[in-house]
């Protein structure tokens, strides 16, 4: 069974600045990326809607700035509404790049909004490890989800026979009693709901 990786899906991210002169010209930058953008033929909110809230924004700032009563409260309410705007274009601008996986990157950044990045993990393969005792190993593997099982076989003749290790519910298990100083191979296969998988590739250690 041919399993399908899912396509990478490019995620907009919105880095607001939390400073009111910052923002004011976060989101006029985002506004001329966006004019005449052909990759945004209808913004939700239009832009002209998100211009005026810009304005109103630096109306209400520089209100604020005079120490004129009731000035902070709403320079704050035209922030907040500036933001819901930008999180409202955020979702538009997401929905174009779902169109396309391949071209989305370059579409979010034509927007002048930037591409949320992926955390980096490492991938979670088969490995071998030394066990806690001399002649013993410790065996890993990824899990192959639930109700599944696993098979575990060793060679110490490079691959020409091999030894069946009793079978564990878990993705993992230890193998002692191995010859210490020799180089032993060791795979595995799951058991899964439907059948069973292939035999991995052999992964060699050296037992000590």
């Amino acid at each position: 069974m041919t399993t399908l990786k899912a396509p990478h899906r490019s995620i907009v991210s919105l880095a607001l600045p939390k400073t009111v002169p910052a923002l004011i010209s976060y989101a006029e930058q985002v506004v001329k990326a966006m004019t005449n953008n052909p990759s945004f033929p209808n913004p939700t909110p239009t832009l002209a809607t998100i211009t005026q809230a810009i304005d109103d924004l630096q109306a209400a700032e520089a209100a604020a700035l005079s120490r004129l009563k009731g000035a902070v409260q709403a320079r704050n309410d035209k922030r907040s509404a500036l933001v819901k705007l930008l999180e409202t274009l955020k979702t538009y601008i997401q929905n174009v790049a779902d169109t396309n996986n391949e071209t989305a990157p370059t579409v979010i950044k034509s927007a002048g909004l930037a591409v949320r990045k992926s955390p980096t993990r490492k991938p979670h393969v088969f490995t071998v490890k030394e066990g806690t005792i001399s002649g013993s190993v410790k065996l890993s593997t990824p899990s192959a989800g639930a109700r599944s099982c696993y098979l575990w076989q060793y060679s110490a003749d490079g691959g020409k026979t091999w030894v069946d290790v009793p079978g564990t519910v878990q993705a993992k298990t230890t193998v002692a009693g191995l010859p210490a100083g020799t180089t032993v191979q060791f795979r595995y296969r799951a058991i899964i709901k439907g059948g069973q998988g292939d035999w991995s590739a052999p992964v060699a250690f050296l037992v000590k």
